[in-house]
């Protein structure tokens, strides 16, 4: 088919990131040979290694390459290298940074169990049974945007503000309900309402967008406490979940162990500004960390960062169709039996990340 390339750029960042995402690109190349599609790769800086090497955890040229993008690809940021909390500048302010300078405020990651991974999970199997979750996480607002003091000798008190406005919770809300609508139209939303009063103002804008916008929308409201439990004890219950910055955070790495590991989940940071082909610009990265123990032995699970290039196909570049591709194709190395060292239960061959991305793409071309 006949359109311009795709330009993607890749922020690999630190620790298994450079490894994740290498396999993450290659999927795109096989993609692109299969449906002759093109894509151009270029790099930028973040995290850790951007500090080395310009005293910056999000350099300004990082901004201008994404920002010139159709889509972004990260791999992670951190280590101990830069582990100190009270360093004037860490590797997490790269991705705050990133995602505040892109407009990025929604945060999609998908749960979905994959059958042959049934035993990767500590839940027992009726329990998983027809679980197929999508948490929505507002990005940009809340906790780690407030006002903030950091404590001193001059005054121990320290403090972190969740703050948010009626306009942040209305744009991630119409996402959410959207999302929900395309799907089984049902839309839990989580908050502490009956202690907060940003989530008391959460719950009240969260309820009259659905009403007045989205009427087919089933919605219902659940305490973050109560969903934390809902989780692990029903967790097949819920479709689309939506959820403020820290408590979507805490809750999806929570939900990631019903597929076993961090190791399998993608995710896409959307917002409003549209790219060359009219879809949004997004940034696509795994949720898992750094994992700065395993990084540079060739041991890493890539298959969150595959499955994170499927979904920058399915978003930011419009390609349905090769998206699903990409998926079959991990669902089949999986039932094949192939396992990296995370996911090792039941295993009939455990492989490295080269070899586990090398299979994706032989599926992928078949």
């Amino acid at each position: 088919m006949s359109r311009q390339p795709a330009r993607v750029a890749v922020l690999a960042g630190d620790g298994i990131g450079p490894e994740v995402t290498a396999e993450a690109i290659n999927v795109l190349n096989a993609v692109g040979d299969r449906f002759g599609h093109q894509f151009v790769f270029s790099s930028g800086l973040i995290g850790g290694c951007a500090i080395d090497e310009t005293g910056a955890a999000l350099p300004s040229e990082t901004i201008t390459v994404c920002s010139e993008s159709d889509a972004v690809l990260l791999g992670a940021v951190g280590g101990p290298k830069w582990d100190n909390p009270t360093a004037a500048v860490r590797p997490e302010q790269g991705l705050l940074g990133i995602r505040k300078a892109l407009g990025l405020f929604a945060n999609l990651r998908p749960v979905k169990l994959v059958p042959a991974l049934l035993e990767a999970s500590t839940l027992k199997p009726e329990v998983l049974a027809g679980v197929d979750l999508l948490v929505v996480r507002e990005l940009t607002g809340g906790i780690y945007f407030g006002p903030r003091q950091e404590a001193s000798a001059d005054d121990p008190t320290a403090f972190d503000t969740m703050l948010y406005t009626q306009p942040e919770i209305e744009r991630v809300t119409r996402l959410a309900a959207e999302a929900a609508r395309g799907r089984s139209s049902r839309l839990a939303s989580v908050d502490k309402a009956n202690v907060l009063a940003s989530s008391r103002l959460w719950r009240r804008v969260v309820t009259e967008v659905v009403a007045k916008e989205f009427p087919d929308v089933q919605l219902e409201h659940v305490l973050v406490d109560a969903m934390a439990m809902h989780l692990i004890r029903r967790p097949s219950a819920y479709d689309v979940v939506l959820a403020g910055n820290l408590f979507g955070d805490i809750l999806t790495d929570e939900a990631s162990m019903l597929a076993g590991s961090m190791g399998l989940l993608p995710s896409a940071s959307l917002g409003n500004a549209l790219n060359s082909y009219g879809h949004p610009r997004g940034l696509y990265e795994p949720i898992h960390g750094s994992a700065p123990d395993i990084a540079g032995q060739g041991i890493a699970n890539p298959l969150a960062a595959i499955l994170s290039a499927a979904m920058l196909l399915r978003h930011s570049l419009g390609l349905e169709d090769e998206a699903q591709v990409v998926e079959r194709a991990v669902e089949s190395v999986l039932a094949d039996g192939l396992r990296t060292r995370d996911i090792a239960w039941g295993a009939r061959r455990i492989v490295g990340t080269a070899e586990m991305g090398n299979a994706v793409v032989q599926r992928i071309m078949q």
